[in-house]
C-alpha cells in the first residue's frame, strides 16, 4: 500500500495553526475525521494520545507521526499537516516539529501500519523532500509530492 493511496487532499492541511502537541493532535484527529473512516472520533483520540503517553512521536528533523491501532475505524485512517509555525513537541532530538502524519490502523492490520508507518519515517528522513514539502502552498501540491517521492522512490 502507498502512502499516497491513503491520503487526500481532504485530510491534509498546509500552514495549520496550533497552540501547542496536544492542540496538534487534536486538530490532526478532526481532520482525519473528514475521511469518514472513522467511526468514534472520541476512541480514536484516547487511542493516540495514550499511545503518545508512552513515549512522544516526535521522531526527529522536525517530524512527528503520531499512532495507534482501534477498531473505531472502518479503513486505515491518515492526516497530514505542516504547521504555520514550529511547535514543540517532545521530539527525541528536541527540535521543534512542522511536519505531522497521523496514521490509524485496525487492530486485524498490523503488518501494513507497520509498513506504512515505516515508509512514512524514511520518506520524512528525507531532507530534501522536506524541504519540497515546506515550499508546497496548497493541499494538492503536499500530495503531489508524496506521490512523485514514492514513486522515485518504492519499487511498488
Amino acid at each position: 500500500m502507498k502512502i499516497s493511496d491513503i491520503l487526500s487532499p481532504e485530510v491534509i492541511e498546509v500552514n495549520l495553526e496550533v497552540a501547542d502537541k496536544d492542540d496538534a493532535i487534536r486538530k490532526i484527529i478532526d481532520i482525519a475525521a473528514r475521511s469518514n473512516k472513522i467511526t468514534d472520533v472520541k476512541k480514536v483520540t484516547e487511542t493516540i494520545f495514550e499511545r503518545e503517553k508512552l513515549v512522544s512521536t516526535g521522531v526527529g528533523k522536525g517530524f512527528a507521526i503520531p499512532h495507534g491501532k482501534t477498531d473505531a475505524i472502518t479503513d486505515i485512517v491518515a492526516a497530514f499537516v505542516i504547521t504555520k509555525n514550529p511547535i514543540d513537541f517532545d521530539s527525541i532530538d528536541g527540535e521543534p516539529v512542522r511536519f505531522i502524519f497521523l496514521l490509524v490502523g485496525k487492530e486485524t492490520l498490523l503488518n501494513t501500519h507497520i509498513k506504512l508507518l515505516s515508509r512514512i519515517s524514511r520518506l520524512m528522513n528525507k531532507e530534501e523532500f522536506r524541504e519540497r514539502l515546506l515550499g508546497a502552498q496548497t493541499k494538492d501540491e503536499v500530495l503531489g509530492i508524496f506521490k512523485e517521492e514514492e514513486k522515485n522512490y518504492f519499487d511498488i
